[in-house]
Parts: structure tokens; C-alpha cells; sequence
């Protein structure tokens, strides 16, 4: 079977269900920009080594992703049933996973970090702007097709750019690098006046 359909020629591509769509429709950019997400998340682990302690976590988020975007494909007035999972649980186990990283790293977080540090920390904060996006994407998408975006998908995609913020810097907090502080959260500045 070829890869190539040419139906896609006209700058139409299909959605769960059947129906054709353009392909820079609010549903195929929200689902494109977290396909970016995916494949990014798919360089950093191959960067990270087949034995890094992230990699199982990381692979599940994968999966998790394919799974909300097939969920995401499906407009809420088609007839058709997606039988595909849903990570329903992905916000909680994202928490837990941030929990953990947070209680090794030797300082809190409580300033906005300037990105980079190392090559695993900068791909940490890729992930996270690229999630960041895809997370405006749904929210646009949420407004077009409310019953399309059910809620564990936005909670899920809003934990996951806690989550590589924390990476990043378990990463450098690992590898003994320095953080570049940018300023103190606005919460901490109340705080200390």
C-alpha cells in the first residue's frame, strides 16, 4: 500500500468520521501542534539513552498524546465512536511525577528561568513552549467545538508544561549546572514586600 493518497492535494484533510476539513482548521492545527509535541518528546528521549530513568514516563506520555489527538480528530456531531483510550488520569499522573522530581532537586522553584542550561534541559523547555502553544490551540478549538475538547485533555496538556519546566531543571540540577534566574514569580515578589 502506497503512503500517498493525493486526496490531501486540495488542502483538505479527513477527521474522525469521515468528514473532510481544511488543514489549517482550528481541530487539524490544535492536533498538528501536538504532534510536534510528540515528535520533539521523541528527540529527547532519543537523546536521553535507552536507559534513562524518563524514558518509561515519557513513553506513556507519548502513547497519552496519540490517544487525546485520535479523541481531538473526532467533531462532536459525528455519529462515530472513537474506540481509542483515554488518558483520563494523565493530569494526576503527571502531579505525581512532578512531585517526585520536585522533592530532588536541591533548590525550590521560585524563579522564572532563563531557558537552556544544557542540551536535555533546553529540549525540556522546547517541549514545554511547543505544549504551551498546542494548549492555545485546544483553547481555540474548545471554542469553535466545545463537546470536542473534553476536560482531561486541557488539564493533562496544562500539566505537561509543569512537568518539563520541573524536567529541565532536575536535569540541570543533576548535572550540576547553574540555573540563569530571569526574576522571582510574581507570587514570591508579593510576598517579600
Amino acid at each position: 500500500m502506497k503512503i500517498y493518497t493525493r486526496k490531501g492535494d486540495a488542502g483538505k484533510t479527513g477527521v474522525f468520521g469521515g468528514k473532510r476539513t481544511y488543514k489549517n482548521s482550528a481541530r487539524i492545527e490544535c492536533i498538528g501542534t501536538l504532534d510536534e509535541v510528540n515528535s520533539t518528546i521523541g528527540l529527547l528521549r532519543a537523546k536521553l539513552g535507552p536507559e534513562h530513568e524518563w524514558q518509561t514516563n515519557l513513553h506513556r506520555i507519548q502513547k497519552d498524546m496519540m490517544d487525546m489527538m485520535s479523541h481531538l480528530a473526532r467533531p462532536s456531531d459525528s455519529k462515530k465512536e472513537n474506540p481509542n483510550p483515554k488518558p483520563i488520569d494523565g493530569a494526576d499522573f503527571c502531579e505525581e511525577w512532578l512531585d517526585a522530581l520536585e522533592a530532588g532537586i536541591s533548590s525550590p522553584s521560585d524563579y522564572f528561568i532563563l531557558p537552556g542550561g544544557n542540551e536535555i534541559s533546553a529540549l525540556c523547555h522546547v517541549c514545554r513552549t511547543q505544549i504551551r502553544r498546542g494548549e492555545r490551540t485546544l483553547v481555540t478549538l474548545m471554542q469553535e467545538d466545545p463537546d470536542s475538547v473534553e476536560e482531561y485533555i486541557m488539564a493533562y496538556v496544562n500539566r505537561l508544561s509543569d512537568l518539563f519546566f520541573t524536567m529541565s531543571r532536575a536535569e540541570m540540577d543533576k548535572e550540576g549546572v547553574a540555573e540563569e534566574k530571569w526574576q522571582l514569580f510574581l507570587y514570591k515578589r508579593k510576598k517579600k514586600k
